[in-house]
């Protein structure tokens, strides 16, 4: 194009290319929510120990990284991109009023995760951790669930909490001594 020559684009000529840009955006949210849906769900589940409520958030969170989508930048990896946004959730809804003074807790299902570990553990030994890992409070909580039963590094621990790696182990030793602490009231042994 020549200086001072302008550029005149109708609506119908722009509309083509909007409707490509959409539909790739919806192809590749499509692909994602596919490949990492049951994660997330099972992260939530583990997080708010409520099948009810991690549909909820389940969705909120797929919600939010459609909107996002566009504007993501791909400077970590979708899984710890979406684990992020799904903590991020949980706590929001775990810190919401209604949940704290309208609706009582629960005890957590546990046979819910029993069906998903059962090849890992023995059903007796798996439901009572379950029970005393669902007693942690949630920092703890999340910090066990993300590197134990999800099985990442402290260096994506640590992205999807946006902390150090240093902050991860410290965290990591903090919920295991807590961890210790109710097995030992149980009479459990810590091994």
């Amino acid at each position: 194009m020549f200086r001072g020559e302008e550029i005149k684009l109708n609506n119908k000529e722009l509309l083509p290319s909007l409707s490509i840009l959409h539909s790739t955006v919806d192809a590749s949210f499509e692909a994602i929510m596919e490949k990492h849906l049951y994660e997330v769900y099972r992260l939530c589940c583990w997080l708010l120990q409520d099948k009810i409520a991690a549909e909820d958030v389940t969705q909120e969170v797929f919600l939010r990284a459609y909107k996002s989508l566009p504007g993501f930048r791909g400077e970590s990896k979708i899984e710890t991109w979406l684990y992020r946004i799904a903590i991020n959730e949980s706590k929001r809804y775990l810190r919401s009023w209604s949940i704290r003074h309208i609706f009582y807790q629960a005890e957590p299902d546990v046979q819910e995760f029993l069906e998903i570990e059962e090849g890992v553990m023995k059903k007796e030994e798996w439901r009572h951790l379950a029970t005393v890992i669902a007693k942690l409070p949630f920092r703890h909580r999340q910090i066990i669930i993300l590197h134990y039963y999800e099985e990442l590094t402290i260096e994506e621990v640590g992205e999807i909490l946006e902390i150090s790696p240093g902050a991860v182990y410290t965290r990591l030793h903090r919920a295991r001594e807590k961890l210790k602490v109710l097995l030992n009231k149980e009479g459990e042994k810590w091994t």
